[in-house]
């Protein structure tokens, strides 16, 4: 198995299935987790030198901290079925998540001086954007990016339909170069709409040291460490993938693979 590929385990006492952190991982800068929780299930930890990112996948969950309740948040049951809602949190802040229903949470985080005042991010602020054409069309749910508040994170989600591709044409945000392509880490934590479904990804750097295909299953994560990382999506089989990335600056800005500098990276 390549070991850019993360497959979940059995739950721990706090419901953790998936936990990569820059140790594990190789980096300096992502860690994320995957928990999944029962009704009434309790989540709470001190805060850190990082700042955090709660999505709730699927479910619903009651999330506050010392001064602030964010109330109830969550619309889906199925990560292929709406929008995502999210809390982020600056470092050295305590937070307690309590599940309301079955619990999918991801917590994604990176290291930040100061952060941000803590917010939520409710489904219904979120628009959905199209991108791409033809084979290349996917949907983007965006929660941090490069203009909101968070110091170091960007989180995003992605549906991709079967059939297509995304994170296409092959692109790289590994070496910075001012004004043109920033340094960012990323995982891709992978959901497949069919029972027994799988999308393929790719990770591969220009001279090919790095040069890794993995077929993804539903609740696997993928690192990227450098390098370009298409991902394509087989027929009938719905793609869904939480991107988070991190690095010294919070822009994306990437590089196109020269072999495919005709396709218009929409």
């Amino acid at each position: 198995m390549s070991k850019l590929l993360v497959r979940p385990q059995h739950p721990d006492k706090e419901g953790v299935v998936t936990r990569i952190t820059p140790e594990s991982a190789g980096w300096k800068y992502i860690g994320f987790e995957v928990t999944h929780l029962s009704p009434n299930q309790i989540l709470s930890r001190q805060g850190n030198d990082n700042e955090i990112c709660l999505v709730i996948l699927t479910g619903k969950a009651e999330i506050f901290t010392d001064d602030q309740n964010f109330g109830v948040l969550g619309e889906r049951m199925s990560v292929f079925d709406g929008k995502p809602s999210a809390v982020y949190l600056p470092p050295r802040m305590k937070w307690t998540v309590k599940a309301t229903t079955n619990l999918e949470l991801a917590i994604c985080q990176a290291p930040a001086k100061k952060g941000s005042a803590p917010y939520a991010i409710k489904a219904q602020d979120i628009t959905t954007l199209k991108r791409g054409s033809g084979t290349n069309v996917r949907y983007v749910n965006n929660m941090l990016t490069d203009t909101d508040p968070s110091e170091t994170l960007l989180v995003v989600e992605v549906f991709t339909p079967g059939g297509n591709w995304s994170s296409y044409p092959p692109h790289k945000h590994d070496t910075p170069i001012e004004g043109k392509e920033t340094y960012l880490e990323e995982t891709y934590y992978h959901r497949v709409k069919r029972k027994g479904g799988y999308v393929f990804q790719r990770v591969y750097t220009d001279d090919r040291s790095l040069d890794e295909t993995m077929s993804v299953y539903d609740g696997e994560t993928v690192m990227v460490p450098k390098g370009y990382h298409p991902v394509g999506a087989p027929h009938g089989c719905d793609s869904y993938y939480l991107n988070v990335m991190a690095g010294p600056t919070k822009q994306w800005k990437f590089s196109q693979s020269p072999d495919f500098l005709d396709l218009a990276f929409q």
